[in-house]
């Protein structure tokens, strides 16, 4: 337990953990988002010419879902490298205080 509480106290681990827990909240927003931008996008629709708007509006949507991948891609590359960092910190000191 005082392994936890030394490691909790501020300095360099508790900053790594702020940053690992705003890179995720960031990651878990944006997947949130496409996932609501999805359900709005049809797979297939049927217009005649006086319909173009809709099919305006779904390029629209597509596009935008395509914009959030490589932040999404990237947010929980660094969430991941984030995470393994603090566990590769946390067993290093397990085993310095062995």
């Amino acid at each position: 337990m005082d392994q936890i509480e030394a490691l909790l106290k501020p300095g360099p681990f508790l900053y790594l953990l702020i940053v690992w827990g705003v890179v995720t909240a960031i990651f878990l927003i944006l997947v949130i988002w496409r996932s609501v931008l999805t359900s709005h996008e049809d797979d297939q629709i049927f217009l005649d010419s006086a319909e173009e708007h809709m099919a305006t509006q779904q390029r629209e949507l597509v596009s935008k879902i395509n914009k959030l991948s490589r932040p999404i891609l990237t947010s929980g590359i660094m969430a991941g490298v984030l995470l393994l960092a603090i566990a590769g910190i946390f067993v290093y000191n397990g085993l310095k205080n062995f």
